[in-house]
């Protein structure tokens, strides 16, 4: 799966290499989950994670956008904030591995060969297809079978960029991704022996800082998008 993930990646940096001004970087910071078990807090960061990614820059307001992350998730009860979590006492760890394509949307113009537009804020929407370890069966507390699952989620957030040096950039970015799945922790309504406090679908998110390089033919944007 993760051979996968990553020539579907390539794959994508492929076909839109015909592009006038692209980015390639890399991001660094933290993963956290909010689900069934530890703290439910969608900003906290509490296990190293990065990401690669590439940007075709469609107009001086719109990028599209390719990313691979490498994001592990875990939960201890011990963390949360409720006296029930606190008194179950569960906990776990988990590695997802997504591809995401979508749009990136900057409040103001952003032009890295301009002298005033080099900086700006920005908002992105995206869908994602990601791998993750699941329970195929559980049917006692210690008797359970593990697998791999693939599914969807739509990741948005909002970041800043801009100019380091040269052809250089820096970004700051957090990024939430909402599932169609009650697993990632390996705990659903159905698990034998684990009370849970409700059966919302759990959500993974991503903070850190990214280093970026532009390169191509200076910018002739489309009109329009």
């Amino acid at each position: 799966m993760k051979n996968s993930i990553l020539f579907f990646v390539l794959v994508s940096f492929a076909t839109f290499s015909t592009a006038q001004i692209h980015e390639l970087g890399l991001s660094f910071g933290g993963s956290n989950y909010v689900g069934d078990i530890g703290k439910n807090y969608y900003v906290y960061p509490n296990k190293p994670a990065g990401a690669l990614f590439y940007k075709y820059n469609w107009n001086p307001r719109i990028a599209l956008r390719a990313t691979y992350s490498y994001l592990p998730i875990s939960g201890n009860d011990e963390d949360a904030d409720t006296r029930f979590r606190k008194d179950r006492m569960y906990s776990f760890t988990n590695t997802i591995h997504e591809v995401a394509l979508g749009i990136e949307y900057n409040f103001y113009e952003f032009n890295m060969s301009s002298d005033d537009k080099t900086w700006t804020p920005y908002l992105l929407l995206e869908l994602a297809a990601f791998n993750y370890t699941n329970v195929i069966s559980h049917t006692a507390v210690n008797n359970i079978d593990f697998g791999n699952k693939t599914s969807i989620a739509i990741p948005f957030g909002i970041g800043y960029k801009s100019k380091l040096h040269k052809k250089l950039a820096f970004a700051i970015e957090a990024k939430f991704r909402y599932t169609f799945q009650d697993d990632l922790d390996f705990v659903t309504k159905d698990t034998p022996a684990i009370n849970i406090e409700g059966t919302g679908n759990d959500w993974y998110m991503f903070t850190g800082v990214s280093l970026v390089y532009t390169f191509g033919r200076p910018p002739c944007y489309k009109d329009g998008f």
